[in-house]
């Protein structure tokens, strides 16, 4: 990665850590937009990186409910040998 890419990756880490601990879901956008009024374009990698840690954190609270419920109904499920 550039310069630009490795800077806004650890800032979005950062700011991601930060926004969970103050339970503040939209802090990265205060940032990105401080960001912006000195660099457009690390204000935008910064944006991307993360919106794509967000998004991943959004879909993996998903599939672990979803594979939660899906591992409960099949311990649910009998288990005598009776067809499904």
């Amino acid at each position: 990665m550039g310069l630009i890419d490795d800077l806004a990756e650890k800032l979005a880490h950062d700011v991601i850590e930060a926004q969970k601990e103050l339970d503040e879901d939209r802090f990265y956008i205060d940032i990105g937009n401080y960001i912006g009024t000195s660099s457009p374009s690390l204000q935008e990698a910064f944006m991307t990186a993360c919106r794509l840690r967000l998004a991943e954190l959004r879909g993996r609270t998903y599939f672990e409910k979803r594979l939660g419920e899906r591992r409960k109904a099949k311990a649910a499920e009998p288990t005598d040998g009776a067809p499904k």
